[in-house]
């Protein structure tokens, strides 16, 4: 799982309405950034899920800044190595 920045997510407060997540490019350096924004849902760590615009993208952030991607389709690979941003507001 992913990390964000612990001295920007202090475990315990509360959570979150936004992360960016950065997942890692093909090439070194080479980076997409997805904003995503927190559901009413909890994931199978029982830890908030947060989504974008589309629905597309999901995952799981606990409250110890860990990062998992949920599969939201079919023969869809979850990506590993995504690092979270927090966002204000």
């Amino acid at each position: 799982m992913g990390q964000t920045d612990p001295a920007v997510d202090v475990p315990g407060d509360e959570v979150r309405r936004a992360f960016e997540l950065v997942f890692p490019g093909v090439t070194e350096g080479d980076r997409d950034v997805v904003r995503v924004t927190a559901t009413d849902r909890t994931g199978p760590g029982g830890h908030p899920v947060y989504e974008d615009a589309t629905g597309i993208i999901q995952a799981e952030i606990s409250d110890r800044s860990e990062v998992r991607v949920l599969a939201t389709g079919a023969g869809q690979e979850p990506a590993h190595g995504v690092t979270a941003r927090p966002l204000s507001g």
